[in-house]
């Protein structure tokens, strides 16, 4: 019988749909230059999609944190080469971040313009929601600007419900995980 080549948890291989293949895995601090020397090559629309606001680089700091989640109450996938960390050119970060409420987290995601398109952003859209369900989180949420209709097709179409959030040209989703939060959704879609 042979041996199954088996990966590491929360570790895939992933064939895109032009054929590329990436590595989807916990982010480590060996992709902090990686993430800035990739952050050069996205579109200054992508990263204010992202990060809500304009920036012209990634800060040494700023990677630093990125890349060294608290893991008591966070976590983040990469979507690299298959290369060993440090030395892959990052296309995709994922985040969720449980914050003050211990019931909720909200979540990011970026997907470069050389992937995007292509289901990426689902598969891992699909990977936090399963990281917040296994902590037992009651919802997950961002928020997105108005305009970013691929994230807001992409919410909606996993279940997430759009929400104001005061702050013009800005939209939070929200998607409840479990138990009476599922069913208060039930009853107000009804």
């Amino acid at each position: 019988m042979a041996a199954r080549n088996r990966l590491p948890p929360w570790h895939e291989q992933l064939r895109l749909a032009n054929g590329r293949e990436v590595l989807i895995r916990p982010i480590r601090p060996e992709d902090a230059g990686p993430l800035r020397a990739g952050f050069g090559l996205l579109h200054p629309e992508e990263i204010r999609q992202r990060f809500l606001y304009t920036m012209k680089e990634l800060t040494p700091e700023m990677a630093e944190r990125l890349t060294r989640p608290d893991p008591r109450r966070e976590f983040a996938l990469v979507a690299a080469e298959p290369l060993p960390p440090g030395e892959a050119l990052v296309g995709a970060v994922a985040r969720v971040a449980i914050g003050d409420d211990p019931r909720e987290a909200e979540f990011a995601i970026l997907v470069s313009h050389y992937i995007a398109g292509m289901g990426l952003g689902r598969h891992l859209m699909r990977r936090l929601v399963r990281w917040a369900r296994g902590r037992k989180l009651e919802r997950l949420y961002g928020d997105v600007l108005e305009h970013n209709q691929p994230m807001l097709a992409l919410a909606e179409s996993m279940g997430f419900r759009r929400m104001h959030t005061g702050t013009p040209g800005l939209v939070r989703v929200v998607l409840e995980l479990g138990g009476e939060a599922q069913e208060r959704n039930r009853s107000e879609a009804a």
